[in-house]
């Protein structure tokens, strides 16, 4: 397919993600503001108020009423978009599995922001990793361009007839929501060639009504879950498929996860989200010190993409995990966790994994705080252990 030439105009990641729900045709955007996320339904409600977009903007008094509308809405067959933040998101928490349970494919950006308290409204992950294990594909964006192109395929993956899952586009606080990027955006007509209109098996409809999110009890509630859970694995092949096709109308590369420099290299920093653009900085100058260091980077952290990060790390000796957030009296951080278990299941526990927890609340990592701790696993690779499982990176003394 020959990729039509682009245009390129300046957009912050709020931005961005208004411009792209608006250019997948979404019928109903329910929302409620919240810092930093607020530009972003501010942006589509100027979209609705100028005649730009048929869709129904509904104004709710709550996140929590906001996902409401959005469960009701996609049952009836329309695509539906939302976006929030931190309280906003822990609010929606009981909503999140409703809607992932009753197999509502509804995109949502959640702009990561710091829970309170104290308050703080800059970046950290702890909003979606509180509400990781809600049933929701989970994707991190690294920058603006990245939370555009990511939103149009979420559409087409939660859509998709073997998944019918919610997706939640993360892209952090400020770093991403408030800065101006260029972005190269498609046409209006090629994404609408990309994704076509929704089509729906099952919805409500009054002429031929059907029962939906019924009493289940113990009789057939676990078999419900189980059709989730295979859902969520067809997932990862699913998106796969999307980012193949979404390659042919915007030849840029997409899929579960992304690296740097791993052919080269025995170890590796792992982390999410606008810290990975540092790293691989970082990363590329060691190289040229000799250093074999590289980056991974998970675009897709729900369903976690086992087979991709193991063929990723089979030449690595040590690794070291960058969480950015604490999971309160847990041994690692959560992305840490998954990591860990992924390397037992593969049977490659010779792999030295190390934790470091940083950024909470917006504190930024510092590209010599990187260095360090690329030189720590390349330390712990040389002596074959752990040198310390947990570490705090940036806190005060």
């Amino acid at each position: 397919m020959e990729v039509k030439p682009m245009k390129v105009i300046g957009l912050s990641g709020d931005q961005v993600a208004a411009y792209a729900a608006k250019q997948c045709r979404v019928d109903v955007v329910s929302a409620y503001p919240i810092t930093p996320q607020t530009i972003i339904v501010e942006e589509y409600s100027n979209y609705v108020a100028n005649g730009e977009v048929d869709t129904e903007f509904i104004c709710v008094e709550s996140e929590h009423s906001a996902m409401s509308a959005c469960i009701g809405a996609s049952l009836t067959g329309a695509r539906v978009f939302t976006a929030t933040s931190s309280q906003g998101l822990a609010l929606m928490h009981e909503m999140l599995y409703i809607a992932s349970g009753l197999r509502c494919p509804i995109v949502m950006c959640v702009v990561n922001r710091a829970l309170s308290a104290p308050i703080n409204i800059h970046c950290d992950h702890s909003d979606m990793m509180g509400s990781r294990d809600c049933g929701w594909i989970q994707i991190f964006a690294e920058n603006a361009q990245e939370v555009y192109d990511w939103v149009i395929q979420a559409f087409k993956l939660a859509e998709d007839i073997d998944v019918l899952l919610p997706v939640a586009v993360n892209l952090d606080g400020f770093t991403i929501s408030h800065a101006l990027e260029d972005i190269r955006v498609l046409e209006d007509d090629v994404v609408g060639k990309f994704l076509p209109e929704r089509r729906t098996v099952y919805k409500l409809d009054p002429d031929d009504p059907i029962l939906v999110g019924p009493l289940v009890l113990p009789d057939y509630y676990f078999e419900f879950k189980v059709q989730q859970e295979e859902a969520m694995k067809k997932a990862a092949e699913k998106i796969r498929e999307v980012a193949r096709e979404y390659y042919g109308y915007s030849n840029r590369e997409y899929g579960p996860i992304d690296s740097f420099n791993v052919d080269d290299a025995n170890t590796a920093l792992v982390g999410m989200g606008s810290t990975a653009g540092m790293l691989r900085a970082v990363a590329r100058k060691l190289k040229e010190r000799g250093r074999r260091v590289a980056v991974i980077k998970p675009w897709l952290y729900r369903p976690f993409p086992k087979e991709d990060f193991v063929k990723l790390v089979k030449d690595m000796e040590s690794i070291i995990v960058l969480d950015r957030t604490l999971s309160f009296g847990a041994p690692v951080g959560p992305l840490c966790s998954d990591v860990i278990a992924t390397l037992y299941e593969s049977g490659r526990c010779d792999i030295k994994v190390a934790n470091a927890i940083y950024g909470l609340g917006g504190r930024d990592l510092t590209p010599v705080e990187a260095e360090n701790l690329f030189m720590k696993a390349v330390k712990m690779a040389e002596e074959k252990r752990v040198i310390r499982r947990v570490e705090f990176v940036g806190v005060r003394e």
